[in-house]
């Protein structure tokens, strides 16, 4: 046999989830108040979020003119944009664009187009977010007239804390929920 015949594969079956399936609702995961007073929101569909190995595989939609620091994740990340189109920093980035975000690096801030943006994202290891130059973020969203709210409440797994309050832009409170 290969170099593979020490791995204990036995019982290992593959897991098949679909957008529609019940157990994978979509969550708002982070918001902002437009200029108008309208709210654009990211969206993610949880496909897999494994505690061993971590890793979280998601399906997330960016509302238009969604806007998101920049950050980092204690994990390396892939971001796969499938329809519509976000800007990371300055660069566009349209349907068909892959990101690979090693581990260490940042990006963003993002700020989705018109229509919005459809992402694929993979995490492989721990999928929780650091952030650095929240002057970069506060200047994204003053450029675009909006504001951070404060963080949706979500239902991460038992085995995962929430670290999204620690990374408020400046000048705003953590959600007490």
């Amino acid at each position: 046999m290969g170099e593979d015949s020490d791995l204990n594969l036995v019982a290992k079956e593959p897991v098949f989830r679909h957008l529609d399936d019940p157990d994978v609702p979509w969550q708002q995961v982070k918001a902002i108040r437009r200029s108008d007073g309208t709210t654009a929101s990211v969206w993610e569909k949880w496909l897999s979020f494994s505690p061993d190995p971590q890793y979280l595989s998601l399906y997330a939609r960016y509302d238009p003119g969604m806007i998101v620091r920049r950050h980092g994740h204690h994990s390396p990340h892939v971001l796969f944009v499938i329809e519509g189109e976000i800007t990371c920093g300055a660069r566009a980035c349209r349907a068909g664009t892959h990101i690979e975000l090693p581990l260490g690096a940042a990006f963003g801030p993002f700020v989705a187009g018109p229509q919005g943006a459809v992402l694929f994202e993979v995490m492989m290891g721990d999928p929780r977010s650091w952030g650095d130059d929240p002057e970069a973020f506060q200047r994204a969203l003053d450029d675009h007239g909006a504001e951070i709210l404060p963080d949706p409440p979500l239902e991460f797994p038992a085995w995962l804390s929430d670290l999204r309050s620690q990374w408020q832009a400046p000048g705003t409170e953590p959600d007490p929920r």
